[in-house]
């Protein structure tokens, strides 16, 4: 079954910004159907929501709101997380993962596919 890649995660000092995209692998599919959502897991800590794009809206964490912005790259077949304003607490694996399935969207139990998953570091 196709999955998700991500990338563009890195290390960047606080107040920086980074652009993390997410894309089909394997057979291709068509993200715009899908519902898409980031998620990161901080060191030590359980994976939590940050964004999530559908048809008809963008919903974010209020950790998040207003630094971060989610957008489709329909061109590209992709979703762009957008991330300014970084802060050290923002550290950790960011994933993606897509449902055609209407559901509780912040829930990681709503999503069957996933990605593997790509590092963010913001140093103080």
């Amino acid at each position: 079954q196709a999955q998700l890649v991500e990338s563009g995660g890195g290390v960047v000092q606080a107040g920086g910004s980074l652009r993390l995209a997410c894309a089909t692998s394997g057979r291709s599919f068509n993200l715009g159907n899908y519902i898409v959502t980031w998620f990161r897991q901080p060191p030590g800590k359980e994976r939590e929501f940050v964004s999530t794009i559908s048809r008809t809206l963008t919903d974010y964490a209020e950790s998040v709101k207003g630094r971060f912005t989610i957008s489709r790259d329909y061109a590209e077949n992709a979703v762009i997380l957008q991330m300014d304003s970084l802060k050290p607490e923002d550290t950790a694996i960011y994933y993606c993962a897509c449902t055609d399935q209407m559901g509780d969207f912040r829930s990681v139990k709503s999503y069957g596919r996933w990605g593997q998953g790509t590092q963010v570091t913001v140093s103080p």
